[in-house]
C-alpha cells in the first residue's frame, strides 16, 4: 500500500515539473513561427496519437466497425459537420456494421 502513494506522489512531481518548467525557463514572448506553429499543434497531433489506436481496437468490435466509424467521422469532418453529428454518425456507421457482421 506504501508503494501507491510513492506513486502518486512521483506522478504530482513530475505533472508539476512539466508544467512549471516551460514558465520558469521561457521569459520573453517566442517570436519564431516555426515554434509557434509547432505548439500550436502539438495537443492536436497527442489527441490524434491516444485516440487513433482506440478507434480501431475498440473492445468487443471488429476491425471493420471500427474502420468504417473513423472513415464515417473523416468525411463528415472533411465536410465541417458539427461534432454531434459526427459522433452520432460514426457511432451509428459502427454499429451498423458490427450488426451486418454478426447477422451474416
Amino acid at each position: 500500500m506504501y508503494n501507491v502513494y510513492v506513486y502518486i506522489l512521483v506522478m504530482a512531481i513530475v505533472t508539476y515539473l512539466i508544467r512549471v518548467v516551460p514558465l520558469a525557463l521561457i521569459r520573453k514572448e517566442i517570436k519564431s513561427p516555426f515554434i509557434k506553429s509547432f505548439l500550436f499543434y502539438v495537443p492536436y497531433a497527442t489527441l490524434a496519437a491516444m485516440t487513433f489506436p482506440s478507434i480501431l481496437m475498440t473492445q468487443g468490435l471488429s476491425l471493420a466497425a471500427g474502420i468504417a466509424g473513423l472513415v464515417t467521422a473523416l468525411v463528415l469532418s472533411y465536410l465541417r459537420k458539427n461534432l454531434l453529428t459526427v459522433a452520432a454518425c460514426a457511432c451509428g456507421a459502427a454499429l451498423v456494421i458490427e450488426v451486418l457482421i454478426n447477422v451474416l
